[in-house]
């Protein structure tokens, strides 16, 4: 089955039909092409009408089962402009027996279209489009009783029908093998008179997935780039001069070995000759029997993946005994070994050679104090604190109450205590041994909760233009070291109760971003102004430190009218750009780096992505066009960059900046309308997610089902389509590199929800539902089985996903927890817990948070924490502000405001734990989840190394911290 671009049209001029057909098709050929509508609008070209009323005679050849209704948009095209609509009606076809390609177009120029469709008995579901879309059926059909029925549901429109007869080849053959010095296969196969032209595709032996290789018009076609070795399986396709092609003829398979000759043995005395930070030069001994050699090379270390888990692909071939791999980056260790080859194939392997690091890029990072928390409770008090990334592996602690050491012997297997003379009025400290910053932590009071209140500061509500009341409530947060002092500071976004999504009309008050020290006090304000609209898919903010000055700037999307922290008026203050509707769809827009510490606006440039042509992103109203998302991202290894994006049901455009030394900074632009960018459109996400996919230490952003590399250009585009959630980490520890997982939405992708790999797109393991699954999450929950777990929702369309499933695909369950929201690391194990809300869209529809774990063993949520009086965000997301690791040890805190938003409580977790993992705030992909956090539909953040149950010891990050950082003096 192949999916043909909506655009084509069909003009088929070759007579394949029996005479016998209706008297109809005397002047059609070997395609059946049908446009739906009234019997008033235009017929595309080549095209037969079937109006609306036009029922099925039997000398005619074909109709409809029963009057139905009919609709005419007047665009974009004479096939899409008009459809036919009804309620559970049938196209009928008089056809001959055979097989044929069957393609129908369904969509509205103006509306939502999900239409379901039946051919000859067999349910091929639902398609589904949103306005000025038009979705499409394709598929092959055998039939056998000269007749083909297409069955349409429940308000299910129809605009074409094109039908071809397709027959797959079954006669492909291979001539001649020839081996050195030019390896060829040659094949032929007998003539298809329905083919324009004939496509060849080639797979390695027993592997899944064929690639097109060439297109001919004869019927013979010689392989002149197959190499000694290797085995390789063909198929052929004919093409139709429509562009519609056959489903792949017989296999065969070629093997490019001659039996008759002996391999040569492998190579010896492998080495690296000379080592730069872009090239690794190899060298080995001769093999008398060898005509040429294959070099491999792997990027992670074979001991620390259990056998077979690694695998070297080839980079390259010579006739010498020396190689130069000029496409590595050496801050990475990569591995090498080398096969000789004659005509009588491969031989085996060498020995592996290492190549040294030449450089190490060490990321830009918060200096971090030990951030002491201590909480009271019924037994005594328990204490804990941060080991920092840039702590040695062998950093001891000791711990002090009221100035008296509390420990016997130094603190060295966990970073937390539980003092069981400990009371109320007590304060802490914590005294470093062989780590690093401050010898001596600042003195902590005694938490009389499991949670800090830090008051807030509520703003006004107001009355919109058309006479709408609103309050306000606090909504998403970030957090970053504004001042510099190593605490963290809190900066929260006010949601008016009339924000809107972007499908929505309607006037919103103002958005606000608030600042707060964690004692509550309020550092500054900004009012985003009357242009800037409220809703979850407007503001994205950034509060990162972009310069290396040691203090986190606030960055996001500005316009006329938004007043910085200090009560500067960022363009003009008295225009309004709001149209009748509430949508704000003219007028500049900007982008600001805002000053963390007083909310100054430091520089304001045009936003980029700018909004143009509406229309270019996929409706004329602003819904799409007003998409954003952001994101902090290393692109250079060493320093962070702005990532703002815009749209991702169909173009999408992502900007890079650099903040630094007071100037900001247009790095590249990546446009999927650009030429060869086009099958990143319609990829993205309702977020982003940010990590180093391709370990070359500098990071990519994974824009939902496709990657944008370090650079600004595509890394790859899976093509599986938008999604609602994405999770990005070392999700399955026997396979090498990061993961992602993703639900889709798409119902003509048989993808439901997977797993890829991070670097390369390659589906490791997918659901296929071809249904519109809304919701998804990974997370280690049961220690039976390496990795994390994952599991969906239930599809939007009904249809269920199938179960619990372990990191490398295998059903564990049927059963699956129903908390599909945040995971969360909480209690005293390795593994996650799930962190979600309780919902009651009529009493209750903010709900409140909740922590639960998952019994493994009786398949059931066990809930250890439901934090009365708060509430969560974003309606049936159940968002908490913010989580992340803020206090104490390497565990999360979770912030959730109070019911009635006069303040935000900052949960701790108080189980011991006997884990000594360094601060997750230190672990870069996990520091700029929390960044991005905030963005659109809120994820939960990962780790970029394994966390979970049996993981190996987190590796140690490249960071630089203090007064080593980029920018600023030592002292």
């Amino acid at each position: 089955m192949k999916r043909i671009s909506v655009l084509l049209i069909i003009v088929m001029m070759v007579s394949l039909l029996p005479v016998s057909k209706p008297e109809i098709y005397a002047e059609m050929d070997d395609a059946y092409l049908f446009d739906f509508g009234s019997e008033d609008s235009p017929v595309a070209e080549g095209y037969e009408q079937v109006s609306n009323s036009m029922l099925y005679e039997e000398a005619r050849g074909y109709g409809l089962d029963k009057t139905v209704d009919q609709r005419d948009r007047g665009k974009p095209d004479d096939v899409r402009r008009d459809f036919i609509i009804g309620e559970d009606y049938t196209f009928t076809l008089d056809i001959p027996n055979g097989e044929y390609f069957v393609r129908i177009i369904a969509g509205d120029e103006i509306a939502f279209n999900r239409s379901s469709f039946i051919i000859n008995g067999q349910d091929h579901g639902n398609i589904t489009s949103d306005g000025g879309e038009f979705a499409e059926l394709t598929t092959n059909v055998t039939i056998t009783d000269e007749k083909l029925t297409i069955n349409i549901g429940e308000n299910g429109r129809i605009n074409g029908l094109e039908i071809v007869p397709m027959t797959a080849i079954d006669t492909l053959a291979i001539d001649a093998i020839t081996y050195s010095p030019d390896s060829t296969v040659s094949l032929s196969w007998e003539p298809n008179s329905a083919a324009s032209y004939y496509t060849i595709y080639r797979k390695p032996k027993d592997a899944d997935t064929y690639e097109k290789i060439d297109e001919t018009t004869d019927t013979s076609f010689t392989d002149t780039s197959v190499e000694i070795g290797y085995s390789y399986t063909y198929a052929v396709t004919s093409v139709h001069q429509s562009g519609i092609e056959s489903e792949k003829s017989n296999e065969v398979t070629a093997k490019i070995v001659n039996d008759e000759v002996a391999p040569p043995q492998a190579p010896t005395g492998i080495s690296v000759e000379d080592l730069e930070l872009e090239k690794v030069a190899l060298s080995w001994d001769p093999e008398e029997n060898a005509n040429q050699y294959y070099i491999y090379r792997a990027s992670y270390d074979p001991d620390d993946y259990p056998e077979g888990a690694v695998t070297f692909e080839r980079i390259g071939s010579t006739t010498k005994t020396n190689f130069t791999d000029e496409s590595v980056l050496t801050y990475n260790h990569y591995y090498y070994q080398v096969r000789a080859i004659n005509d009588g194939g491969v031989s085996e392997a060498s020995e592996v050679v290492e190549s040294p690091i030449t450089e190490v890029l060490k990321r830009q990072m918060e200096q971090l104090d030990r951030a002491l928390v201590a909480v009271e409770s019924d037994d005594g008090v328990y204490v804990g604190w941060k080991m920092l990334g840039t702590d040695p592996k062998d950093v001891k602690f000791h711990l002090f109450r009221d100035g008296k050491k509390v420990n016997k012997k130094p603190i060295e297997n966990s970073t937390n205590f539980f003092d069981e003379n400990g009371t109320a009025d007590s304060t802490y400290q914590v005294r470093v041994i062989k780590g690093s910053g401050s010898k001596l932590t600042k003195k902590a009071k005694v938490w009389s909760k499991n949670y800090l209140s830090v008051a807030l500061d509520k703003p006004e509500g107001g009355t919109t233009p058309d006479g709408v009341e609103y309050t306000y409530s606090a909504n998403d947060a970030s957090v970053g070291d504004l001042d510099g002092d190593g605490e963290y500071e809190i900066v929260l976004k006010w949601d008016p109760s009339n924000s809107k999504d972007n499908s929505q009309s309607g006037y919103t008050g103002n958005v606000y971003l608030d600042a707060y020290e964690l004692d509550g006090t309020k550092l500054w304000r900004l009012d985003l102004g009357k242009n800037i609209r409220a809703g979850a898919h407007y503001t994205q903010f950034l509060v990162y430190d972009f310069d290396g000055n040691g203090k986190s700037e606030v960055v996001l999307k500005t316009g006329d009218g938004t007043i910085d922290g200090q009560g500067n008026v960022i363009g003009d203050q008295e225009a309004d750009y709001r149209n009748s509707s509430g949508f704000v769809l003219e007028g500049p827009e900007y982008l600001t780096v805002f000053e963390g510490a007083t909310g100054k606006a430091l520089s304001t440039v045009d936003y980029t992505p700018p909004r143009g042509n509406l229309n270019d992103w996929g409706d004329n109203y602003g819904n799409r066009a007003d998409r954003f998302l952001a994101g902090v991202a290393y692109l250079d290894g060493e320093r962070p960059s702005i990532i703002m994006a815009r749209g991702y049901y169909t173009r999408a455009v992502l900007a890079a900046y650099n903040w630094r030394d007071g100037e900001l900074s247009l790095e590249w632009v990546f446009d999927s309308d650009d030429e060869g960018n086009e099958e990143y459109a319609g990829q993205g996400n309702h977020q982003l997610a940010v990590a180093d996919v391709d370990q070359d230490k500098k990071d990519e952003i994974i824009y939902g089902a496709s990657v944008i590399d370090d650079d600004g250009t595509g890394l790859y585009s899976t093509g599986w389509g938008h999604g609602d959630a994405l999770h990005v980490s070392d999700l399955d520890p026997n396979h090498p590199g990061l993961e992602i997982f993703q639900p889709h939405e798409s119902t003509q992708i048989p993808i439901g929800y997977g797993i890829r790999d991070a670097a390369t797109g390659e589906k490791l393991f997918g659901v296929d539902l071809r249904s519109d699954v809304g919701r998804g999450l990974a997370a280690d929950i049961d220690p039976r089985y390496d990795g994390a777990e994952f599991w969906a929702s239930t599809s939007w369309d009904g249809s269920a996903g199938n179960g619990l499933h372990a990191a490398n695909g295998e059903l564990i369950s049927q059963e699956k927890p129903r908390s599909i929201n945040h995971a969360v690391w909480w209690d005293g194990d390795l593994g996650r817990e799930l962190l979600d809300h309780t919902f009651d869209p009529d009493n209750d529809p903010h709900g409140v948070g909740r922590i639960d774990k998952w019994d493994y063993e009786k398949e059931e949520l066990v809930n250890l924490l439901t934090p009365e009086g708060t509430r969560t965000n974003n309606w049936t997301k159940g968002n908490p502000s913010l989580q992340a690791d803020i206090f104490g040890d390497w565990r999360e805190e979770v912030i959730w405001p109070s019911s009635d938003s006069e303040e935000l409580r900052i949960y701790t977790t108080t189980d011991l734990t006997e884990e000594k993992i360094y601060t997750l705030m230190h672990d870069p992909v996990y520091r700029l989840s929390v960044a991005w956090q905030n963005v659109a539909y809120n994820q939960p953040p990962h780790t970029g190394f394994f966390l979970g149950y049996n993981m190996k010891e987190a590796q140690r990050p490249d960071i630089v911290t203090g007064d080593k950082l980029f920018g600023r003096d030592k002292e």
